[in-house]
């Protein structure tokens, strides 16, 4: 039986990191009973240990729930739970594509973050309905006014009727709901027109190969149907057609308007992509839906195995990942330091650090990461443009036309009193300022920065100045020259490939004194000197000397002439020279570990 559009709601939560977006999900799947008690956990809907652990949500998750309304009526609602993370912002985009309202979720003691900002304004520009909801004002510190106004004075959204709640206590529950039939517009669509569905995303299932989750804006899709996806030209018949509550339910087929699930023996998640329109094979629509596009990978950084051994380990594991995440890449690489492992690209540092977390723990692997860096644009002298992912790779400073680095616009709150340290780090990090203005008590900064600088230390350095209260998010703008060189570090006159990289001109010294000071603490002593130095190019901008092991040849001399102990010495001198020369430094891996941790 099809659902009338009219009694249908689709909607998602959009909230900053730890506002209680997963914990009212959960709320509300209960009061629908889409579960049990005996079958709810916390966060329902994070099934992926790390997302439970961090409090965080990676991958977009739909619930259909039935709720039966004060007016009588019995309504289907569909919940989107969306990562709230930058570094998914593509995969939320397509998510606030699929529905026609959003809950705005506002932690009622801390107010407006620059993540909840990021995600209104997506939400805004798919012309949603958004209903604010308050949450965790049980709280002693919970300020509901201060927070309305905040609501107004900063993203200029009507507050006035905003939903105060507590999620973990369950306190206000009936009214969201109340406010998602009633405030929330129901979706649009034609049963009769050509099929067209939205692919909101896709994972990979061991039984049932890719499943992908579809919202179906016109016509309807039946199980046994052939489709076509619009992007990759692919066609395959469907197997499968259900909703998730959240437990897999099967259906015969999704009408207009309806978010749910399907199977069609796909093999890999890669052909599958996010955004993509499905359509009929035999009877397809003329158009696709707008704002369709591949993911880009924009920080790249190798992985390799501690133990040399684990390489073919590693292989399988990163095939497998690739299986789950198609916005990961990866490809072979060797490193003298280092052996074989392999380039990767992420689509941020948050998906580095969960794809690296991943994969040692469901894969029992100890893996090193060299230096993360970015994609970076060269204009080569014979008019070639090439796009540089690892800085090994770069040719000949004279073949370089010009190089173009990525730059974000940044948007950061802060308390007032943390504002002068928070200028200083974007000025350091050779940021352009393009906005400051104050929403209460609170600063919101908008600065321009480059990307390779934001890469290594700027969101430790944000939460260490500013005790853990500034909030930052920010979007990819553009590529613009710059004055960057490679850098590279030479132990006992050997480059080191997997410490090499990409630095801006005038940051090179510090940089580069700074990882020469590092190794030579990390680096053991050996029989003989070892210098440590920071080249560019011919010329050595830092250099650091790792004292030799010294054996005392005089002891054996009892008495005599001073010149028998300074022959011995020669002798000693003459053999550590030529020790040098043909010697082998060991560099352990500690010390590359110790050196990335120093820059990452």
């Amino acid at each position: 039986m099809t659902t009338p559009l009219a009694q249908i709601r689709n909607f998602s939560i959009i909230a900053h990191i730890d506002h209680g977006k997963s914990t009212l999900a959960d709320r509300l799947i209960q009061a629908c009973g889409g579960l049990e008690s005996r079958e709810m956990v916390d966060q329902v809907l994070d099934n992926m240990d790390i997302e439970r652990e961090r409090g965080i949500t990676i991958k977009a998750q739909t619930v259909r729930l039935e709720y039966k309304a004060a007016d009588g009526q019995v309504y289907t609602l569909n919940l989107m739970d969306t990562p709230g993370h930058v570094d998914f912002a593509y995969e939320v985009s397509r998510s606030l594509a699929a529905c026609e309202g959003s809950l705005l979720v506002v932690d009622a003691s801390q107010g407006v973050e620059a993540q909840t900002l990021a995600n209104v304004y997506q939400a805004i520009d798919n012309h949603h309905e958004i209903v604010p909801i308050l949450n965790k004002i049980d709280l002693p510190a919970a300020d509901a006014d201060r927070v309305k106004a905040q609501i107004e004075e900063v993203i200029g959204i009507d507050a006035s009727e905003a939903v105060p709640i507590s999620a973990k206590t369950g306190l206000g529950i009936p009214d969201v709901l109340e406010a998602i039939v009633k405030r929330l517009p129901p979706p649009r669509g034609e049963v009769d027109a050509p099929l067209k569905a939205m692919l909101v995303d896709s994972w990979y299932d061991t039984y049932l190969g890719v499943v992908v989750l579809v919202r179906v804006v016109d016509g309807v899709l039946r199980k046994g149907q052939k489709v076509r996806m619009m992007g990759t030209g692919a066609t395959y018949e469907i197997e499968r057609v259900g909703v998730f509550t959240p437990k897999m339910r099967d259906l015969t087929q999704l009408s207009p308007g309806e978010i749910g699930f399907i199977t069609a023996s796909i093999k890999e998640v890669a052909d599958t992509r996010v955004g993509d329109t499905i359509t009929d094979d035999r009877k397809p629509t003329a158009e696709a839906l707008p704002g369709f596009r591949p993911a880009q990978p924009v920080v790249f950084c190798g992985l390799f195995p501690v133990d040399a051994a684990e390489f073919e380990d590693l292989r399988t594991a990163v095939g497998k990942l690739r299986l789950n995440d198609a916005s990961f890449t990866y490809e072979m690489e060797t490193s003298a330091a280092l052996g074989f492992g392999f380039r990767c690209g992420f689509l941020g540092l948050l998906h580095l650090e969960i794809i690296q977390e991943r994969l040692e723990r469901e894969f029992n692997l100890d893996l090193i990461a060299t230096a993360p860096s970015v994609v970076y644009q060269m204009t080569l002298t014979d008019d070639s443009t090439i796009e540089l992912h690892n800085p090994a790779d770069m040719p000949e400073v004279t073949k370089i036309e010009e190089i173009r680095e990525p730059w974000i616009r940044a948007t950061i709150l802060t308390p007032d009193e943390y504002l002068g340290s928070v200028l200083k780090l974007c000025q350091d990090k050779r940021g352009v300022q393009i906005d400051l203005s104050y929403a209460g008590a609170r600063a919101m900064v908008v600065y321009d920065l480059p990307l390779n600088e934001v890469v290594f230390d700027f969101y430790d350095r944000l939460k260490s100045v500013s005790k853990g209260y500034a909030s930052f998010d920010y979007q990819i703008t553009d590529y613009r020259p710059a004055d960057l060189v490679r850098m590279q570090i030479l132990v006992n006159s050997e480059p080191v490939d997997a410490l090499a990289m990409l630095v801006h001109r005038t940051r090179a010294e510090s940089r580069g004194r700074a990882i020469c000071e590092k190794l030579k603490d990390v680096i053991p002593p050996h029989m003989f000197q070892i210098p440590v130095q920071a080249a560019i190019g011919g010329k050595i901008i830092a250099r650091e000397t790792i004292r030799a092991l010294r054996k005392d040849v005089t002891a054996k001399c009892y008495g005599g002439d001073a010149t028998r102990k300074r022959k011995l010495l020669d002798k000693q001198k003459e053999g550590k020279k030529r020790m040098r020369q043909f010697g082998k430094v060991e560099i352990p891996q500690e010390a590359f570990i110790q050196v990335l941790k120093v820059e990452g």
